[in-house]
């Protein structure tokens, strides 16, 4: 498995390897014990998988606070969307700041978004799949959002014109000046 560090730490990229032949690929999508190998060691807990059936639907910025904070490790299994993790980490040199990455069937990689970071992504294709691991339960007590079109931010969601489609949630979510982050930037883990 390659693993890609991006600008803000702790935020990974993952390409499990992929063994092809005439019937198609297999590919080993996680690995306790290879992942451990790299210095990441995560438990998770459940598994989430979520289909959107139009192009442009835009789910996020979410993230869920402590004491049910969530790891998650984010693939595509049908279709093509663009990733985005945003740094929420009071103290960090990155706070605000975000990488987004494409994710589809056919490149097969994975984001891994650590605790302390929005997450949000929208679809390249109709009929998109995307299915993580998370390392803590949904909570609802602890379920928030940041607004996907906030300025300080600044996502490029790369939408060409066309507004995305939405849940009342994420349209009317704060921005992240009129929020408090739970999360504090710890460098030494």
């Amino acid at each position: 498995m390659k693993i890609e560090k991006t600008a803000l730490d702790g935020l990974l990229i993952l390409s499990p390897k992929r063994h092809g032949d005439a019937r198609g690929f297999f590919s080993e999508s996680w690995s306790k014990s290879r992942l451990a190998e790299a210095g990441i060691n995560i438990d998770f807990v459940q598994d989430n998988h979520s289909m959107s059936s139009q192009l442009g639907t835009l789910r996020g910025l979410h993230f869920q606070s402590p004491p049910h904070a969530q790891d998650k490790l984010v693939r595509c299994g049908r279709g093509c969307l663009f990733d985005v993790a945003v740094d929420i980490r009071r103290g960090s040199p990155t706070y605000g700041r975000w990488v987004g990455v494409e994710l589809s069937f056919e490149n097969g990689k994975q984001l891994l978004v650590p605790k302390g970071f929005l997450h949000g992504f929208v679809t390249r294709t109709p009929e998109t799949e995307i299915i993580y691991k998370c390392s803590d339960v949904y909570a609802p007590d602890c379920d928030g959002a940041i607004r996907f079109d906030d300025p300080d931010i600044g996502i490029d969601w790369g939408l060409e014109g066309r507004g995305p489609v939405l849940s009342d949630k994420d349209a009317n979510a704060p921005y992240l000046n009129d929020f408090e982050s739970p999360f504090t930037y710890r460098p030494d883990l």
